[in-house]
C-alpha cells in the first residue's frame, strides 16, 4: 500500500506548481487553529481515515482516526533543508495494533506517522521518503525499507503503549537523515505528509497531532 502512496504522491508532486524555496529560521508547517486543514490535500487508498481538527487540552489539534483504512493528509511545500533541516513536532496515539510485523505487507499499519518526500527526478516515480513512525512493536531506534518499496524508510521513534495518551514531542535532522538511510544529499523536500492507517491489520487507531514546524536548529 506504500507503494501506492508513494507513487501516488509522486504524481501529485510532478503535476504541482510549486512556490519558491521557502526558507526561514523558524518555518510552521501546521496551523491547525487558524484554517485548520484547508491547505492540506487528503488522498484515499483503502476506505478514508477521518481526520478532523479538535479542540485538545485548550488547543487546535488535528485528530485523525482509521477503522481497517488508510487515506493521507499531504502538504505540497518546497522546503530547504540547508536552510531548516530539522522537523519538529507533536504526537499522541490512543492505541498500537499489538505484536504485528511492520517490516512484513500484511503489517504495514502505523497509528501515527509523520513523512517528508523528495523528488529526485523528473517521473513521478522519482521519489524518496522518510517516513517517521510511532510503530506497534519495532523498537524505539529500530529502521527498515519499506515493505513494499526501498524508496521509503521507516524509522521508529516511538514504540508501543507505553506513552500513549500522552503528547510526545519530536526533532528530526532531515537533511542528516536522507544522508543516513539513502546515501544521498537531499537539499530541497517536496512535500510532507501525516497518516495514520490499519488497512493491512483491519484494526483501529487514533491520533494527534501538532505544532508541526521546521527549524534551523
Amino acid at each position: 500500500m506504500l507503494k501506492k502512496m508513494l507513487l501516488g504522491f509522486g504524481f501529485i508532486l510532478a503535476a504541482g506548481n510549486f512556490p519558491s524555496v521557502v526558507s526561514a529560521d523558524n518555518l510552521p508547517i501546521s496551523n491547525f487553529g487558524h484554517g485548520g486543514i484547508k491547505d492540506w490535500e487528503e488522498k484515499k487508498f483503502v476506505d478514508q481515515t477521518h481526520y478532523s481538527v479538535v479542540e485538545k487540552e485548550g488547543e487546535q489539534v488535528l485528530f485523525a482516526n482509521a477503522k481497517a483504512s488508510a487515506s493521507v493528509l499531504y502538504l505540497e511545500k518546497k522546503i530547504s533543508l540547508e536552510t531548516t533541516p530539522f522537523l519538529n513536532w507533536s504526537w499522541q496515539v490512543e492505541n498500537t495494533y499489538g505484536a504485528i510485523d511492520e517490516q512484513s505487507k500484511a503489517g504495514d499499519d502505523y497509528p501515527a506517522r509523520i513523512y517528508v518526500v523528495a523528488k529526485t527526478g523528473p517521473f513521478p516515480w522519482n521519489t524518496l521518503a522518510l517516513n517517521y513512525v510511532w510503530s506497534s512493536s519495532a523498537v524505539k531506534g529500530q529502521h527498515w525499507p519499506n515493505a513494499y518499496t526501498e524508496k521509503a524508510h521507516m524509522i521508529t521513534l516511538q514504540s508501543g503503549d507505553r506513552q500513549k495518551q500522552q503528547w510526545t514531542t519530536e526533532k528530526r535532522d532531515v537533511l542528516a537523515d536522507f544522508k543516513t538511510y539513502f546515501d544521498t544529499d537531499i537539499k530541497i523536500i517536496n512535500g510532507i505528509a501525516i497518516m495514520t492507517d490499519s488497512d493491512n491489520t483491519g484494526a483501529e487507531a487514533s491520533a494527534f497531532y501538532k505544532k508541526i514546524f521546521f527549524s534551523s536548529e
